[in-house]
């Protein structure tokens, strides 16, 4: 009788909580192998195709499912259900952190509940699915735990936007933004962003590109305004 080793343990136990089993556990073990082990089989080439299977599978159902809506309409929900925030969600259901394989650097780093590797990994078990059992268990995954556009909990989304309404209302200057530093390896940048208007600084944010970075600059300057929705707080 042969007992398992702690990486199958663990990748059964994932399994259980995707309800879904494998035929081909090296695919699995691929897609939560994070770019910092430094290995060939790391995941960010399920994660491309993740990305792409996550697209056809939302677009579709959004297709079917939503009849009377236009296609601007049909493009803001996928980009609700396809965005970092929607995909770390189904990842914290999932407690998929608790099964990435990361190197001790990203570990002590907190590495398991960054939106940005929770993302790229829950993006790479889905094009693992796909691989393995074919374009409806990918489906099924994606019906069974993704949000629905309204669930998604997102107030970076918008906030650049609503930051340029809320300081133009007076006819004031709009806001500016500025990158103040980057840090992090090359596969997993962090920058930070500034907002200001004038020489007076709103609120900074980091993020896992430049544009995210300021979004979440400008997220963090309408809390000290005050000036957030209520459905976005």
């Amino acid at each position: 009788m042969t007992t398992d080793t702690p990486l199958q343990t663990s990748l059964k136990a994932f399994m259980e909580r995707l309800h879904y089993q494998f035929q081909d556990a090296n695919l699995l073990r691929m897609a939560l192998t994070h770019p910092s082990m430094g290995k060939a089989e790391d995941n960010q080439r399920l994660e491309f195709l993740g990305d792409a299977v996550l697209q056809l599978i939302i677009t579709e159902q959004l297709y079917l499912t939503h009849p009377r809506d236009a296609e601007g309409d049909m493009t803001h929900y996928r980009a609700l259900l396809v965005c970092e925030t929607a995909l770390s969600q189904v990842a914290h259901t999932l407690h998929l952190g608790d099964y990435l394989i990361l190197d001790h650097g990203e570990e002590m780093t907190g590495g398991r509940e960054k939106p940005s590797v929770l993302c790229d990994a829950m993006e790479a078990v889905l094009a693992a699915v796909y691989l393995d059992g074919g374009y409806p268990e990918a489906q099924k995954i994606v019906r069974t735990f993704w949000p629905r556009p309204e669930q998604v909990v997102r107030p970076m989304q918008d906030s650049k936007s609503l930051l340029q309404e809320h300081l133009q209302k007076d006819g004031g200057d709009p806001p500016e933004y500025e990158i103040i530093s980057v840090s992090g390896p090359a596969h997993d940048p962090r920058y930070v962003a500034v907002a200001r208007r004038g020489n007076r600084e709103l609120g900074r944010g980091q993020g896992r590109s430049k544009k995210d970075a300021e979004k979440a600059a400008a997220l963090d300057a309408l809390k000290k305004l005050g000036a957030l929705p209520k459905s976005s707080e």
